[in-house]
């Protein structure tokens, strides 16, 4: 064996960050996709060759909404689509949060799950960013599921850009956070299997909490120039 001065063995090489897995044999779930940011990230994942099943409390409104869809989304209750997926994408309202997750524990063991919830609150002057007791939304999900992988990406989309079928591309970075590289590397492989799109590593989930929140400035910003704003890293 070659070894250094000191004895010991040569480090490996440092894994390129760009090197990500091909994850086009996954399927994903995205709960809460009958609703706008849910059933946007389920056509942009599907039109892109994703096999997608979307989940909704009540079955039948979920194949309806992924008949409408197309592009072989299939839709079923909240429980199923949990346990026929590899990746599940938590896009449900912020009030429902944590019963949706509390109630697919079981579903949900084992499974890596990406957070995009945005805790928000509104009034006269805009919108607000609240701060869960957990630290975040995707804390709180990492709390109730504590047999799941969890991480947090997919925050700062626009669901209208989203759901627009004349657009090819969405011109935006996607901040994934996670305790483990392998994980985050799979969802930042998602995100960039969208076109225009590309993930990039933003830290561990205790960093949650400012991703969500950057929403609200969003929203301000969108609301000043009528525009979808998204975010770009520079210099990465």
């Amino acid at each position: 064996m070659t070894t250094n001065d000191s004895g010991s063995a040569p480090k490996p090489p440092a894994k390129d960050p760009w090197d990500l897995p091909d994850v086009s044999g996954l399927t994903v779930g995205v709960l809460g996709g009958t609703g706008p940011q849910g059933r946007g990230l389920a056509y942009r994942l599907a039109r892109a060759g994703q096999k997608v099943v979307i989940g909704s409390r009540a079955a039948d409104r979920a194949e309806a909404a992924a008949a409408g869809l197309g592009h072989g989304v299939e839709g079923a209750d909240n429980a199923e689509c949990a346990r026929r997926s590899d990746v599940v994408i938590v896009a449900v309202p912020w009030d429902g949060h944590a019963e949706t997750l509390r109630s697919l524990r079981e579903e949900l063991t084992g499974k890596l799950v990406v957070d995009c919830v945005n805790p928000l609150g509104f009034d006269k002057k805009g919108a607000y960013a609240l701060k869960p007791e957990e630290g975040s939304a995707a804390e709180q999900a990492a709390a109730l599921l504590p047999d799941s992988r969890v991480t947090a990406a997919f925050h700062h989309l626009s669901a209208v850009l989203l759901q627009d079928e004349t657009i090819d591309e969405i011109d935006t970075d996607v901040m994934v956070l996670g305790e483990a590289r392998a994980d985050t590397d799979t969802v930042q492989a998602l995100a960039s299997r969208i076109p225009g799109m590309r993930g990039v590593f933003a830290g561990r989930l205790r960093n949650a909490h400012q991703v969500e929140s950057l929403v609200a400035n969003l929203i301000s910003v969108n609301r000043r120039y009528k525009a979808h704003a998204g975010l770009r890293t520079t210099d990465v």
